[in-house]
């Protein structure tokens, strides 16, 4: 009796799943194909079907990985709220996404950046397909919008927060910077789009500098 065949996405399901597992076993540098094809039980063989090498696995992770968290943060975001609870809640949502998948969150602000251009191309996509949902949650009730550009910087200047607390080995304390990540990109808009403050965005504490 032949043995029933595995479908190619259940295959490249388990190639992802199985990088995810050994890139954060071994870090990318010691990474070897032998380990990927380990973790995800499959052969050599079929990683060659879909991958050329351990880079383009890691790019497919990574895309696969933050189209996830667009997917999340798209459907967060509430018809009937407004701007202000809009950018509350994609933070808060973001951060805790962030949090509870560490090898994700490794993945996509450290290990990427092992492969350098390609790394780099495919991480600035990811972060203006996420500002591009921040940009949406930033529209509902306002007349002045933000530009594109900004949002990105918004984004970015989060993603600065969440790499400190990378190194820093404090991964499970990213949901506590939502209140201070909200007011700061609040803050940053009404000042951009020259209105008033919002009541209760001021930032509560302080974030320690990365020396």
């Amino acid at each position: 009796m032949s043995r029933p065949q595995i479908p190619d996405d259940e295959h490249r399901t388990r190639l992802l799943e199985g990088m995810a597992r050994a890139v954060t076993a071994c870090g990318y540098a010691e990474l070897t194909t032998s380990d990927i094809v380990r973790e995800a039980n499959v052969s050599k063989r079929t990683f060659y079907q879909f991958f050329k090498d351990k880079s383009e696995c890691l790019i497919a992770l990574f895309n696969h990985s933050a189209q996830r968290i667009e997917a999340t943060l798209r459907a967060s975001i509430d018809p009937q709220g407004d701007w202000s609870s809009q950018i509350d809640r994609t933070i808060q949502i973001y951060l805790e996404t962030l949090a509870a998948n560490p090898v994700l969150l490794r993945t996509l602000f450290v290990e990427i950046l092992a492969l350098g251009a390609a790394g780099l191309s495919a991480r600035r996509i990811a972060m203006e397909k996420i500002a591009a949902v921040l940009l949406e949650a930033a529209a509902y009730q306002r007349e002045n919008q933000i530009p594109q550009w900004l949002s990105t910087s918004l984004i970015g200047g989060v993603n600065e927060m969440v790499l400190q607390h990378i190194e820093q080995d404090q991964i499970a304390l990213l949901p506590q910077l939502s209140g201070n990540a909200a007011a700061f990109m609040k803050n940053t808009i009404q000042i951009f789009t020259h209105e008033g403050a919002p009541r209760g965005s001021k930032p509560r504490g302080t974030v320690r500098a990365r020396r």
